[in-house]
């Protein structure tokens, strides 16, 4: 199950945010979301578990959750929709 996870600390890196889901189960893969220029978090991310389970115990263990003096918010994340115009930028 894929998750979105949002109001990140703009401290809380890829390795940070595997941690805080693996207290749940296997995390597949943890990403934190950067701006292509600078490198810096935007903030929002996405963690991907194999076990819907497990990905619905950190749902609820994690959404709220203070990390850095921010409440986090975790969801389902919603399929990226395709481009029907086949145009790249």
């Amino acid at each position: 199950m894929n998750m979105y996870v949002s109001n990140l600390s703009f401290h809380t890196n890829d390795e940070a945010l595997k941690t805080l889901f693996a207290a749940f189960g296997n995390v597949s893969s943890a990403k934190v979301i950067t701006d292509r220029e600078s490198g810096q978090s935007r903030g929002f991310g996405f963690v991907e578990m194999d076990v819907v389970a497990e990905a619905q115990a950190a749902m609820k263990g994690l959404n709220n959750k203070e990390i850095e003096g921010r409440a986090m918010s975790v969801s389902v994340a919603k399929e990226k929709p395709a481009r029907s115009d086949n145009k790249r930028w």
